[in-house]
């Protein structure tokens, strides 16, 4: 095959995290860059740490970010699971008798051996070594079995089988590293095939990226260490191995190292914390990558379009939250209206609050004076929520907001300017404007005595929009109904 043929391999052993929507938008951007094929492949054969549900928000989630396989696994309307693809199943626990032929194949030609040591030994040679300060890897102790016992003892004892690894340097080229060399002694006879028959991860991921074409393996720099082995299993099949490329780590910002282990890096939350997915997907590329002239803001064509390996960095990126933040807030700044209505929906009806045709021109019309402070989706129903609660119904949002509303100054001058709203003479922003501010200047009054408490008694809070297209949104009764609501009540 001469195509590019890349893959995103994930385990589904939790929720998709940021790490990995990294590796798969990378693996993404280089397929339609170079006009290639984009794989999904899921990697279970971990069977004791599989999450349920974990294969369907892996596919969820990629489709929701817009990171689309060409092909492999994918959702259907019921919920089930089909594959698309010639070189399937694309789920590795539905390939094990593919990895069992190709380890009788490493067995035949010396490459791999049979390991019969028990559990509770290799503890306590893991133990030992540990306590010396020595590297822990297997210390061989079956490497040496002669074949024909082998072959008995495997009739009725369980054991593994493990990677015999020869003596010598291992050298390669990586696309963003340039030349990494490992000394074989730095490397463990690794299990290929466990005691319950299924493979591990480096068995299956060579036999799996040779059989599906892959041309080059895009992955984290936690994979790195990998790379020796499975440049060791290409040459024991006599494969060409693909190009490797290895992403740097993700850090959070005390330089600690970002991982799904340590909590709240689960896409599934960034999503339902109303994160939009293309400024999500631009804040991630640039998690160690870069144009030339330092472009911060991409459609997903300008990521297409500029990606390259040469571009990526060797260096640690840092995850920022606030500058993922600032970004989706620009992405809400640059939609209409109607399009962060749609988006907010399921949003807003999780709030409770209408979303019906009825309702839509008041909330476009809402979002239109409002769009300037919205960062995420959810701030959507929470800065709209006062204008649709019922008159009654809306709290006073805090003590500080409260406060307003305490003192009999500015009761008294709350309902002055009730009486100033029941007569005036036209209800919208430039006519309120003029009204009272002239009310403010006959009454010797500082606009601040005037308009705290009239926002706080319409709205609930303190900051919003301007107030007088509060007032105007809001229309005539409702807002004389909320004035007369809260001068009925005592404060103090």
């Amino acid at each position: 095959m001469s195509a590019t043929r890349v893959r995103f391999a994930p385990s589904p052993t939790g929720y998709l995290h940021i790490g990995g929507l990294r590796t798969a938008l990378f693996n993404f951007l280089f397929a339609r860059h170079t006009g290639g094929v984009f794989i999904l492949r899921i990697e279970d054969t971990d069977r004791t740490r599989l999450v349920p549900g974990a294969t369907e928000n892996i596919i969820s989630i990629l489709s929701w970010a817009g990171i689309t396989p060409d092909e492999g696994p994918r959702l259907d309307p019921d919920g089930g699971i089909s594959q698309k693809g010639d070189f399937g199943p694309y789920i590795q626990s539905e390939r094990t008798a593919i990895y069992r032929r190709h380890v009788e194949q490493l067995l035949a030609g010396g490459h791999a051996y049979r390991c019969f040591c028990s559990p509770q030994r290799l503890e306590t040679v893991r133990a030992e070594l540990t306590a010396k300060g020595s590297p822990v890897r297997y210390d061989g102790a079956c490497r040496c079995i002669p074949a024909a016992e082998s072959d008995r003892r495997a009739a009725a004892e369980t054991h593994t089988i493990r990677l015999r690894v020869p003596e010598g340097a291992i050298v390669f080229r990586d696309a963003i590293r340039g030349e990494v060399s490992f000394d074989s002694t730095q490397v463990d006879d690794q299990v290929l095939l466990k005691s319950d028959g299924f493979p591990t991860y480096h068995l299956a991921n060579v036999v799996d990226d040779h059989h599906m074409g892959i041309t080059h393996v895009i992955r984290g720099e936690e994979w790195l260490s990998s790379t020796p082995k499975h440049l060791l299993l290409y040459a024991a099949f006599g494969w060409q191995p693909p190009v490797f490329a290895h992403l740097p780590l993700l850090l959070n910002p005390d330089r600690s190292k970002l991982s799904k282990r340590s909590g709240d890096v689960s896409v599934e939350d960034f999503r339902a914390e109303g994160y939009l997915p293309d400024a999500l997907v631009n804040y991630v590329a640039l998690l160690g990558w870069s144009t030339e002239d330092s472009q911060q803001l991409f459609t997903r064509a300008d990521l297409i379009a500029k990606f390259s390996l040469e571009r990526c960095s060797q260096s640690p990126a840092v995850f920022d939250r606030q500058k993922l933040l600032w970004m989706n807030g620009e992405y809400l700044r640059r939609m209409t209206p109607e399009a962060i209505l749609d988006a907010a929906t399921p949003f807003l009806v999780k709030a409770g609050l209408p979303v019906d045709s009825a309702h839509r021109p008041y909330l476009l019309q809402l979002i239109a004076a409002e769009r300037e402070k919205f960062k995420l989706l959810t701030d959507v129903p929470a800065r709209l929520d006062h204008f649709l609660m019922a008159d009654d119904a809306f709290p006073i949002q805090d003590a500080a907001a409260a406060k307003w509303l305490a003192a009999p100054r500015h009761r008294t001058i709350l309902n002055e300017t009730a009486e100033l709203l029941r007569t005036a003479e036209k209800f919208d922003t430039s006519s309120l404007e003029k009204t009272i501010r002239d009310f403010c200047t006959r009454r010797g009054l500082t606009v601040g005595e005037v308009f705290h408490p009239l926002r706080v008694a319409v709205s609930g809070r303190t900051e919003g929009p301007g107030l007088f297209d509060l007032l105007a949104l809001l229309g005539r009764e409702r807002v004389l109904r909320r004035i007369a609501r809260v001068l009925e009540k005592p404060h103090s």
